[in-house]
């Protein structure tokens, strides 16, 4: 059983930045591939960003070149940097992993465990 928590949301203004963090469970937290979703109030949780176990990225074109995602092996845990966040960036965001790496990192069913969410708000 792997853990998430996420932590870093907020409410921010157009523009501004904010970094999430999810802290994870595990003694293979190496091993795990981690990604960000988010979801809006009426739409399906959607992709934003991904990143291997290898330290390969993968992001969606809605945030690439502002978004970035990273991880500390030695902390359990995965990053996601916002910069020149835009009102529709407003969403739950959500922490998930793979500790398979079932080699899909795009789609929610790849991902085994999921955090609880964390909010993030950009006013215009």
């Amino acid at each position: 059983q792997v853990q998430l928590v996420e932590s870093g949301g907020g409410l921010v203004q157009a523009g501004d930045s904010l970094r999430l963090s999810c802290a994870a469970s595990g003694r293979t937290f190496s091993r795990y591939a981690m990604g960000w979703f988010r979801q809006s109030p009426g739409k399906e949780r959607e992709f934003v960003a991904a990143i291997s176990s290898s330290g390969t990225t993968y992001s969606a074109d809605s945030v690439k070149g502002r978004f970035t995602i990273s991880r500390d092996n030695a902390k359990n845990t995965v990053y996601l940097q916002m910069n020149s966040l835009k009102p529709e960036d407003t969403a739950v965001y959500y922490c998930a992993a793979d500790p398979s790496y079932s080699g899909g990192v795009f789609d929610v069913n790849d991902y085994d465990y999921w955090g609880q969410g964390t909010q993030v708000t950009v006013s215009s």
